[in-house]
C-alpha cells in the first residue's frame, strides 16, 4: 500500500473515507486552531493597546514630572533667596542692636554720672528759684522753670536742663584742627585741598580735608524739687526702737528753728542706711531747708548733726542721637616734622591761615600734634 494514500476504516461492514490535510490533521482540529488564533490575535491587539496607553501615560508622567522637577527648583531657589535675604535682615538686625546697645551702655553712664553729681550738688534752689548747677565734661544748660499747674504753685518746683555730649575726634601725629570764625573761610580752603605753608623758612605743602565726627547724644534732664518733702541723711545709730527714732526727727523737724519745717505729715526712716525722708503737711515748707545741708538733731541729751538735702526726682525726655559736623573746622594733613617746638609750629600754622592773601580769616581755635595722638572733643554749638 502507498504510504501517501488515506487511510481506509472498516464501518457496517463497508469501506468509509475520512479526509485530512496533507500533514495529517483532522479539519475540526484546524478549525479548533484557527478559532484559538483569532482570539491570541484579539489578546495580542488589546495587549498593543494596552502597550500604546501605558506609552502615553509614560509620557504624560514624564511631562507632570519635568514640570514638578522645574517647580521643585523654582521653590528650592526661593527658598535659598528667602534665607540669604532673612539672614542679611538678621544681620542688619543684630548690627542695629548692638548700636543701640552701645548707645543705652554710654548713656546708662552718663546718667550714672549725673545722678552722682545731682545728689553731692548742696544748693540746688537759690532764693530766686533758679538751680545752679555744674557737671563735669559735660554741656548742660539751663533751659527754663516750668509750672505745676495745680492748687498750689510753690509744692514743686520744675527745672529742665538741656545736656549734649561732648564728642571726640583723633588727632594723630602731624596734623591740625583749625576753627574759624567764618564758617565760608573753612569751606573755601577745603575746595582748595592743598596749602603751600611756610614753616620756620622750610616750604611744605600740606592738605586740607573735611572730617566726620562720632555719634552725639542729647536730651532734657527734667529735674522736680519737692516743696514738701526733704531728704535726711547721717542719722545716728542709738539704741531706741525704730518708731521712738521716727517720733523723735518728726519732734525735731516740727516748727523749726532754722526758719523751716512745720506740722509733719510722715516720716520715712531706714534705720540700716541711716537715711530719713521728711514730708511736711503744708506746701512750701521744705523751701526753708534749700540752704540748711546741716541741721542740730537733740535727743537724748547729746546734739548730733543731721545732713539736711531737697527731695527730688529726675527723668530724660527727648533722648536722641544726632550727627556732629563741624561746618568751621578744617582737617591739616601732611605737615612736616621741623625742629623747632609745637608751640611755635602751631603758631605759625595759624598765622598763615589767619591772612587773607592767603584765603584764610579769623581762627577761633587751633590745636596741632607733632607727636604721638591727642583726643579733641567737640560739643553742640547751641
Amino acid at each position: 500500500m502507498d504510504l501517501t494514500s488515506p487511510p481506509l476504516s472498516l464501518q457496517d461492514n463497508g469501506f468509509s473515507v475520512t479526509t485530512t490535510d496533507s500533514f495529517g490533521t483532522p479539519k475540526d482540529e484546524m478549525e479548533r486552531l484557527k478559532e484559538e488564533l483569532e482570539k491570541w490575535k484579539e489578546e495580542v491587539e488589546k495587549a498593543e493597546q494596552a502597550k500604546a496607553d501605558l506609552l502615553l501615560c509614560k509620557v504624560s508622567a514624564d511631562e507632570e514630572y519635568i514640570k514638578a522637577e522645574e517647580k521643585l527648583i523654582q521653590l528650592k531657589n526661593l527658598q535659598e533667596k528667602q534665607h540669604k535675604d532673612m539672614m542679611m535682615s538678621r544681620d542688619t538686625y543684630e548690627r542695629k542692636i548692638f548700636a543701640l546697645n552701645q548707645g543705652n551702655a554710654e548713656l546708662k553712664k552718663e546718667i550714672d554720672k549725673l545722678r552722682g553729681d545731682l545728689a553731692g550738688c548742696s544748693s540746688v534752689l537759690s532764693r530766686a528759684g533758679q538751680i545752679k548747677k555744674k557737671v563735669a565734661e559735660m554741656k548742660m544748660k539751663f533751659s527754663h522753670m516750668e509750672d505745676m499747674k495745680d492748687d498750689y504753685p510753690d509744692v514743686n518746683t520744675h527745672c529742665v536742663f538741656g545736656v549734649a555730649t561732648k564728642i571726640p575726634f583723633r588727632l594723630n601725629q602731624n596734623q591740625a584742627l583749625l576753627t574759624f570764625e567764618d564758617e565760608e573761610v573753612a569751606q573755601r580752603l577745603i575746595k582748595m585741598g592743598k596749602h603751600t605753608v611756610n614753616l620756620d623758612s622750610k616750604i611744605t605743602d600740606v592738605h586740607v580735608k573735611p572730617f566726620t565726627l562720632e555719634m552725639g547724644i542729647k536730651f532734657e534732664l527734667h529735674v522736680t524739687i519737692s516743696g514738701k518733702k526733704i531728704n535726711v541723711s547721717d542719722i545716728p545709730e542709738l539704741s531706741i526702737p525704730e518708731d521712738w527714732m521716727r517720733d523723735k526727727l518728726e519732734l525735731n523737724f516740727y516748727k523749726s528753728k532754722q526758719g523751716g519745717g512745720g506740722e509733719v505729715e510722715n516720716v520715712s526712716y531706714d534705720r540700716q542706711s541711716g537715711t530719713a525722708v521728711v514730708t511736711f503737711l503744708t506746701p512750701g515748707a521744705a523751701n526753708g531747708f534749700v540752704r540748711c545741708t546741716e541741721y542740730p538733731f537733740f535727743v537724748n541729751g547729746r546734739c548730733y548733726r543731721l545732713s539736711v538735702s531737697p527731695n527730688s526726682c529726675t527723668h530724660l525726655e527727648k533722648f536722641q542721637l544726632y550727627c556732629g559736623v563741624s561746618k568751621k573746622t578744617i582737617l591739616l594733613k601732611g605737615i612736616q616734622e621741623i625742629e623747632d617746638d609745637e608751640e611755635s609750629i602751631q603758631d605759625m600754622i595759624e598765622i598763615h591761615f589767619q591772612k587773607p592773601s592767603n584765603n584764610g580769616g579769623e581762627i577761633e581755635k587751633i590745636k596741632y600734634v607733632s607727636k604721638g595722638v591727642t583726643c579733641v572733643c567737640f560739643e553742640e554749638d547751641t
